[in-house]
């Protein structure tokens, strides 16, 4: 176990780890928040406090990622998943076509409900690649008329993530749900950025959404109002009671991560935590063998194998004694993962690595 109050060396997938200065922060406003003698879970939506609270932070997130004034921050319900079903709701239209790239599961699924809605083509794929690396920029089969094209940035089940964003005629739709805020971004080149709470925000149960005005004007409105982006905008994401637990722990992590000196320091640390681990990969001698293609590596996700099956079940078992959670692979792929988000320490990774080495030196 960790020396920090005994804290498990977490690498879950998500839900996640979350900072430790966040969770006692909660811990000691949990009874009575702001002095108003109530838990932040008690509180009306529509209260002033709760209020503060919500815009905060909305307002922390528009100044790391610097988003501009032409783009909307809104607060949803549903997970990414709802994402893939609302996005060709709202934007899909009947007649046109929308591009999908694929790499991975997540985005596989973001397809195959936009099929539901109209004519959803893959721009690209490599999936005859097991999905070991993001396609290159000029592999990309891109309809300029398109209603939109869809990435998934980061792909936690294969290890892989997107280092160049393509520029693109049609609006890019990102679905950022395991890397956002893990580095900075240009936020102009994005049509519309959406992602779970769960990995690198704050618990689960918040969808973020960062979305630019004029696509509000061009949405579809013969849709369900919960279902309609501008319902949410137009209410300050308030149209009906949102998940203010979430709202509150996802604004201070916020907090959080601008104490550590914001997105460029964040970004830094991550490369920092990943390459322990990925050198203890790649100084095996193929003892253990990563997923990804390394130009594609993901510094979310660490994905790799043992080159023996029985071994590998050893590994995450003495793993597991030594206090390490969640090192399985995902149950569609097996293997093994390590999932450094935000607010894994570095002091875990240098745990793990050091783990990796002592055990192929047994064995």
């Amino acid at each position: 176990m960790s020396s920090t109050n005994q804290r498990a060396f977490n690498f879950n997938a998500g839900p996640s780890a979350l900072p430790l200065e966040v969770l006692q922060t909660a811990q000691e406003q949990l009874v009575n928040f702001n002095n108003t003698g109530m838990s932040i879970m008690e509180l009306s939506h529509r209260s002033k406090d709760f209020e503060q609270v919500h815009n905060e932070a909305i307002a922390r997130l528009r100044t790391l990622y610097a988003v501009p004034d032409n783009y909307e921050i809104i607060f949803l319900q549903g997970g990414a998943s709802l994402q893939f079903s609302m996005i060709p709701m709202n934007f899909l239209q009947q007649d046109g076509q929308a591009d999908y790239i694929l790499t991975g599961v997540w985005s596989e699924k973001a397809l195959a409900e936009a099929k539901l809605f109209g004519t959803s083509v893959v721009a690209a794929s490599t999936k005859d690649h097991h999905y070991k690396h993001i396609p290159a920029i000029d592999e990309l089969n891109l309809n300029d008329a398109a209603a939109y094209v869809h990435i998934t940035t980061n792909n936690t089940i294969y290890g892989t993530q997107w280092k160049e964003f393509p520029t693109t005629t049609a609006p890019l739709i990102a679905d950022m749900s395991s890397d956002i805020l893990s580095t900075p971004i240009d936020i102009n080149k994005f049509g519309l950025i959406y992602a779970g709470a769960q990995k690198n925000l704050g618990p689960s149960g918040v969808t973020v959404v960062i979305i630019r005005k004029d696509l509000l004007d061009k949405a579809n409105t013969y849709i369900p109002t919960m279902l309609k982006y501008s319902t949410f905008t137009e209410n300050n994401s308030l149209y009906n009671t949102p998940p203010t637990f979430g709202i509150y722990m996802l604004g201070e992590v916020l907090k959080w991560v601008e104490a550590q000196g914001g997105l460029e320091k964040i970004a830094a640390h991550n490369e920092a935590k990943a390459k322990l681990i990925y050198d203890a990969i790649d100084e095996s001698n193929s003892f253990y063998v990563g997923h990804a293609d390394k130009e594609s590596r993901s510094l979310m996700n660490i994905t790799f194998r043992l080159a023996d099956e029985e071994l590998e079940k050893q590994f995450l078992a003495e793993a597991k004694e030594a206090g390490f959670v969640g090192l399985n692979g995902h149950r569609s792929v097996g293997g093994c993962r390590a999932s450094t988000y935000n607010a894994v320490p570095y002091v875990t990774c240098k745990a793990l690595a050091d783990f990796m080495v002592q055990f192929q030196a047994k064995h």
